[in-house]
């Protein structure tokens, strides 16, 4: 599918694998709609690139989703690309010496990972099944969620996380089939450790370590190399209903 020409939507546009994935989209020339927390975006402050409008916006809120897609779909250009980057990664023990998990940090992490994502994708997919199809396939769009390799082999005080994402693979290959009748494809990206604000306070030594543990390379992951991945899941049309492990063929121990 040509990005050229189209509407692009990204959660979590105002920094890390969003803000990389907002960029490429916009020097691929689509017209970029970021949605972002109104926190996040004031944080990103005037680095934004041209071509990416960021939109505040909760991405658990049906009525916020829903009126920054008609913004979307007002500007002109055919949204066709969604994806969903927003999350969050909060660690908890199911009991550790404090007590058992806490329930509200568990429902908050499945509620901005899991429904966040899916309240995205269905709002979205209603607006791409009302556009024109771009080949004789009948394909409209594509929508690209972020899982982690935590889906898998989720470390210890991952419960939440991993359960999380879990849910964000999981809904792959049925929304894929959901979708297949409007002409949508759906593809699911689990990276693997990469380097995002959420790593910015860790000492050198503690990134040496998680550097050590990727077999090949053994480095971190860039936000470019999700950006440049959801890139080639938009252009490649045969790829659907699939999880891509983006992770140097990291396997999680247990801690």
């Amino acid at each position: 599918m040509e990005i050229k020409g189209t509407a692009a939507l990204v959660t979590g546009a105002a920094s890390g694998l969003g803000a990389a994935t907002a960029k490429r989209l916009a020097d691929a020339g689509a017209t970029v709609f970021g949605l972002d927390l109104p926190a996040s975006i004031e944080r990103a402050g005037d680095n934004v690139p041209a071509g990416v409008t960021l939109i505040p916006t909760d991405v658990t809120s049906g009525e916020d989703v829903e009126a920054a897609i008609n913004q979307i779909v007002e500007s002109g250009s055919p949204l066709r690309i969604v994806v969903n980057c927003a999350g969050v990664g909060w660690a908890g023990r199911i009991l550790s010496k404090k007590g058992p998990h806490d329930l509200e940090l568990f429902r908050t992490v499945i509620t901005v990972n899991l429904l966040g994502t899916f309240n995205v994708m269905r709002l979205a997919a209603d607006a791409i099944s009302k556009t024109e199809a771009v080949d004789e396939s009948g394909q409209r769009g594509v929508v690209i969620n972020t899982a982690s390799v935590a889906a898998f082999e989720g470390q210890i005080g991952q419960i939440a996380y991993s359960a999380s994402k879990g849910g964000v693979h999981g809904m792959t290959v049925p929304a894929a089939r959901d979708l297949a009748q409007f002409g949508i494809r759906v593809n699911t990206i689990a990276p693997g450790i990469i380097d995002t604000p959420m790593l910015a306070g860790v000492t050198d030594e503690y990134r040496k370590g998680l550097e050590a543990g990727v077999p090949f390379p053994s480095r971190l992951g860039q936000p470019s190399e999700y950006a440049q991945l959801a890139q080639m899941i938009v252009e490649h049309d045969y790829l659907n209903g699939e999880t891509i492990r983006m992770d140097g063929a990291l396997r999680m121990a247990p801690r």
